[in-house]
């Protein structure tokens, strides 16, 4: 469409409907026929990266995902936390569509958009903090992260970053040197960005330091005090800390309670800024705006994607105003804030508050909890249980008592899932991770533990 064409509104007829109470429905085998077609042009034609499932979506309408096939599947992958408000939402797809019919793009950061600025400003309100803020647009989680690390060395000019063994901050070279989930996601790259250094996370249910809390007295915590700073990392050198408020790949990893406090204690005593990277678990997952929320700290600067575009690439970074650049070009990009995404955004945004679906993340992720709980009781393959709202995670391990990681039996409950119809991603070394749209209802996810259970059973007698 050309930019001095009229843009022209779709009619309500045209637009997705939500669909009707439906369960899995499932015409082939998982991948069908032509779906095994696609997967094997994809590894003729596309580089290598990381596959789950052999599933080849073709649409998808709110909680539903149908296939090449004509299979209709149910998706607690959410495109890995990207489809909050559900698939194909009818205001978010007609944001969109207005948006490309009047200008989609015009010359990146090197302009003025009025869209940019109310979304900014809405953004910045909606962070934790009362200080006045300011924000950069990206286009993903490693793009922010990016600018994040390059926005705390300009102001601190110390050159030293520290992060969390287990975190996944991106795979470009700098949020890379802060990355630390998998091994694979690392080799044959280094050196790294220098001064990316990391400590071992508050992971609770498999504690580095064997010990138990509350006893613990937040001790994951104070060794960056009592222990590191007085031994390998010079505090004055320490231009930041990024740490997720609740640690998406390494696991869905909840830190016990106070430890944000704690850390952010430590940082302040040492004016080292916190990054709060809400990549995966912001823009309402875990039942708040921020996951940082839950855990009554206020970070210094804040990074998001995923879910903000409403399934449109599309990242942000939200600072405290006074860490603001005072050289123009010091940082910048081209495609960040493109308009269709900015539109996406406002109207992703739209979508959650009108739903109430910060709400339902709570009502619907405690629930989630509850019926995992229960499974958990009737298999031991389960070894932990975990999650903020409907950022929730069963840890599988080969015996309760010693903790082993089940890995292998992780990855068959996977593939028995998917083959019954139910989109799944794992995380960490043997958990499974359950996303679903912000929009879930609680049938879903009773039709959802029903096909796990029975995927449980049958990687069992496989084993």
């Amino acid at each position: 469409m050309s930019e001095t064409a009229p843009s022209r509104v779709p009619a309500s007829s045209e637009l997705p409907k939500s669909p009707p109470k439906r369960g899995i429905l499932l015409k082939t085998p998982i991948p069908g026929p032509k779906a095994q077609e696609v997967v094997a042009n994809d590894r003729r034609h596309l580089m290598t990266t990381t596959k789950t499932s052999p599933i080849v979506a073709e649409s998808g309408v709110g909680m539903w995902v149908t296939d090449v096939d004509g299979n209709r599947l149910l998706d607690f992958a959410s495109g890995v936390a990207v489809t909050a408000v559900g698939y194909s939402h009818p205001e978010v797809v007609r944001a969109v569509r207005e948006q490309v019919g009047r200008l989609s793009h015009f010359a990146g950061t090197d302009f003025y958009y009025e869209s940019q600025v109310r979304l900014a400003d809405r953004l910045g309100h909606l962070a934790p903090g009362e200080a006045a803020k300011k924000v950069f647009f990206t286009n993903s989680g490693t793009e922010s992260a990016e600018a994040a690390l390059k926005l705390a060395r300009w102001n601190r000019q110390r050159p030293i970053v520290l992060g969390l063994l287990g975190a996944f901050h991106g795979r470009t070279m700098g949020s890379l040197s802060l990355t630390a989930s998998k091994p694979v996601q690392r080799a044959r790259y280094a050196p790294f960005v220098g001064g990316g250094t990391h400590i071992p996370a508050p992971y609770c249910y498999r504690c580095p330091y064997k010990l138990e809390f509350p006893s613990c007295d937040l001790y994951c915590a104070k060794i960056l005090k009592e222990l590191y700073f007085q031994t390998a990392i010079p505090p004055d050198d320490v231009a930041a800390f990024i740490a997720e408020p609740v640690m998406g790949e390494g696991g869905y990893v909840v830190p016990p309670p106070g430890w944000h406090r704690a850390l952010k204690s430590i940082l302040d005593e040492h004016g080292i800024l916190l990054i709060d990277d809400e990549v995966q678990a912001g823009m309402g997952r875990t039942g708040r705006w921020f996951a940082i929320e839950h855990h009554g700290v206020v970070p210094d600067i804040v990074t998001m994607a995923k879910a903000l575009g409403g399934g449109i690439p599309m990242g942000a970074m939200i600072f405290r105003s006074d860490l603001d650049y005072t050289t123009q070009g010091s940082h910048s990009n081209t495609f960040g804030g493109n308009l269709v995404a900015v539109a996406a955004s406002e109207a992703t945004l739209d979508v959650i508050e009108k739903e109430k679906l910060l709400d339902n993340a709570r009502v619907q992720g405690t629930y989630l909890m509850e019926r995992l709980r229960e499974l958990a009781s009737r298999h031991s393959e389960i070894g932990d249980v975990r999650g903020l709202g409907l950022m929730v995670a069963t840890e599988f391990v080969a015996d309760r008592r010693t903790k082993e990681p089940a890995i292998q039996f992780r990855d068959r409950v996977l593939e028995e899932a998917y083959h019954r119809g139910l989109i799944l991603l794992p995380c960490g070394r043997s958990s499974i991770r359950y996303i679903p749209p912000l929009i879930v209802r609680r049938e879903e996810i009773d039709e959802a533990l029903e096909v796990l259970d029975a995927s449980i059973r049958a990687a069992r007698a496989r084993a």
